[in-house]
């Protein structure tokens, strides 16, 4: 449908890229990624003919059609919802198209959220989020042949995101999406394009394929351009030994001659800034954190928990999940003090300092400051250039750091209240969706931040590689009920047997209840056992322990061997003779490097073993 060939584009002295060459097909699912500020939104607008490029030709099938939706800020004025998911926008004019849109629209607007009664409401009544919502709809009823989205997940709850994934796995045209959703890249797309150093990088599969693919690239490329370093030393050592002597400088000058005509490799560059921060830390609490006892909270008649307890301690990274208006939120809230429960008892622990984040929670800003006066109001002791240098990890770069705070969009105030709490971070942290309005290379900096935070951390998150790679239990909320899972979220996905990592994020389970609880059967409310079940269910209680010590004994052999083998390639790579066999040296690295991968993913697999055996014990007791 698209072809671009040796397009260039500038601003100023930058250039953004140059003789870059794409083809986009109507069967393309294309996830087009890069740094922030790599031009990833200037290309969408030379493609939509909303930009010219400086060079190079961007042709268009004849007929062909295109849908874009904006990161932010699309209209709305008084048509309907149902009217304007229903119409063709012509120049300053929407034109409402034939009734036979109108069951699709409702069925789509429906699949976004919306409810019946929101169809005859006129779209500027509606906030930011539910606009662009409503223009979405209207794109997936036009279906055009091709759709160009931007962060189009931003704006949406995580059971919509759901249906909106499943939607587009079936889309009839091509799509090339902008999005910091690993997740849903992963579900989506089959090619990637990078925008990295001026080019275009094309890589085929999902989103981790290319990342390994990247990785391998890189490698390839360091390792070339290092024997090609040394190349050129050896050459450059008999240029300026021999190039002063009568005899010998024509040879010289030959070598410099062969370093000049060298078609010259590129030194590899990461793909992104390595976060390397030391992070404030909180003053340490004691060992339970806070304590909610016999809890009932409602909205009006609405009852959301009737005599719940829940307790954290320190050190805990436990993400909630479970269906949309089940209470997740709500508890997150009640744990903040910023709702007040009907009855019962909220119980923060000493030296407990409770700091709570939502994408909607920026009161703590000033207006009238600028974002880098605004960050570095702080108590903790960082200098100005360590503060900018964190600001532009989450996005505010150069002169942007003087912009008034009440110039800034919501997203820009939710990331710099993110800044605000990593420079003094409380030791019981409560966060609501951070990642909302963060590229990836800002979600990197926030695992780097929060895997390094000393503190507890309570926190919902429709992103699974955020939960992946943070969380260390799991509470599943739904109707009321609260279920813990004393282990990591692959832990919870194997104990719910879900199909999709996504999926199980807001999965109903049977009565709230999960399904290893093996131990507590003898408690559960169908009715008191008889002396012959207790005794069949004393020895299914020993039977799982000693299966899990096993396990347990398992690992930590596998550990033992794992280190010995580490402490043995090691001490080989320190004896000078290894560095004769060049080969060698090679091997030993691949292999330490792939020790190492094992022994962390063993040592995590392993402290989640050993945290089950304790609790399996503990219930034996109890």
């Amino acid at each position: 449908m698209f072809t671009l060939t040796d397009v260039s584009k500038s601003f100023g002295n930058r250039t953004l890229f140059e003789d870059l060459r794409l083809t986009i097909n109507r069967t393309d699912r294309l996830g087009l990624v890069g740094p922030n500020g790599a031009g990833k939104s200037t290309l969408f607008k030379l493609i939509l003919g909303q930009e010219e490029a400086d060079s190079g030709l961007i042709t268009r099938q004849r007929g062909a059609t295109v849908g874009f939706l904006p990161q932010e800020s699309a209209p709305a004025g008084e048509e309907t919802v149902l009217e304007l998911a229903t119409s063709h926008h012509h120049g300053d004019e929407w034109q409402v198209a034939d009734g036979t849109a109108v069951a699709k629209a409702k069925r789509i607007l429906k699949g976004l959220s919306f409810r019946e009664t929101d169809f005859d409401r006129p779209a500027r009544t509606l906030s930011g989020g539910w606009v662009m919502r409503t223009h979405l709809a209207r794109l997936l009823v036009q279906e055009p042949d091709l759709l160009m989205l931007d962060e189009p997940t931003n704006h949406l709850d995580l059971e919509t995101l759901i249906w909106f994934q499943e939607y587009l796995r079936t889309y009839p045209g091509g799509i090339v999406l902008i999005s910091h959703d690993r997740e849903f890249l992963n579900r989506l797309v089959t090619g990637i394009l990078e925008l990295r150093s001026s080019r275009l990088w094309t890589y085929a599969g999902n989103y981790d394929t290319f990342l390994e693919q990247r990785e391998a690239h890189q490698e390839q490329q360091a390792a070339a351009f290092k024997n090609q370093q040394k190349e050129i030393g050896k050459l450059m050592d008999f240029v300026n030994r021999f190039r002063a002597k009568a005899s010998t400088a024509t040879r010289a000058q030959a070598k410099l001659k062969q370093i000049e005509r060298m078609d010259r490799i590129d030194a590899p560059e990461s793909a992104a800034a390595i976060v390397d921060f030391a992070f404030p830390q909180p003053v340490q609490s004691g060992h339970r954190v806070i304590t909610l006892r016999q809890i009932h909270f409602a909205y009006g008649e609405h009852s959301i928990y009737r005599g719940i307890d829940f307790e954290t301690t320190r050190g805990e990274r436990t993400v909630f999940v479970g269906p949309n208006g089940a209470g997740k939120s709500t508890l997150l809230k009640l744990l903040a003090g910023v709702l007040t429960p009907q009855a019962g008892e909220v119980d923060l622990g000493p030296k407990a300092q409770v700091g709570y984040y939502s994408q909607y929670r920026t009161e703590m800003l000033r207006p009238e400051r600028t974002v880098i006066e605004e960050a570095l109001d702080t108590p903790a002791r960082v200098t100005e250039l360590y503060v900018r240098s964190l600001l532009g990890c989450f996005l505010f770069r150069d002169d942007d750091v003087f912009k008034k705070v009440s110039v800034l969009s919501g997203g820009e105030k939710s990331r710099l209240a993110l800044v605000k709490i990593l420079l003094n971070p409380p030791n019981l942290l409560l966060m609501d969706e951070p990642t909302t309005h963060l590229d990836m290379a800002s979600i990197d900096a926030l695992v780097a931040a929060l895997t390094e935070f000393t503190g507890t951390l309570l926190f919902i998150s429709h992103d699974v590689y955020f939960i992946r790679a943070l969380a260390t239990k799991v509470l599943h909320v739904n109707a009321g009920q609260l279920t813990p899972y004393a282990g990591d979220y692959d832990y919870y996905l194997e104990k719910t047997k879900s199909a999709s990592a996504r999926v199980a994020l807001t999965a109903q389970l049977t009565n709230g209840r999960p399904t290893e609880r093996v131990i507590a059967v003898g408690r559960e409310e169908a009715g008191r056992p008889n002396q012959k079940e207790r005794r069949q269910q004393a020895a299914d209680s020993r039977k799982v322990i000693a299966d899990q010590k096993k396990r347990v004994g398992t690992l930590e052999s596998f550990i033992s061997s794992l280190e010995k083998r580490q402490l043995a390639l090691t001490a080989e790579l320190e004896l000078p003779e290894t560095y004769t066999k060049a080969r060698r040296v090679n091997e030993i690295n691949q292999e330490l490097k792939q020790v190492s991968r094992d022994l962390e993913a063993k040592s995590t697999e392993w402290e989640s073993a050993s945290h089950k055996l304790s609790e399996m014990e503990a219930a034996v007791v109890a």
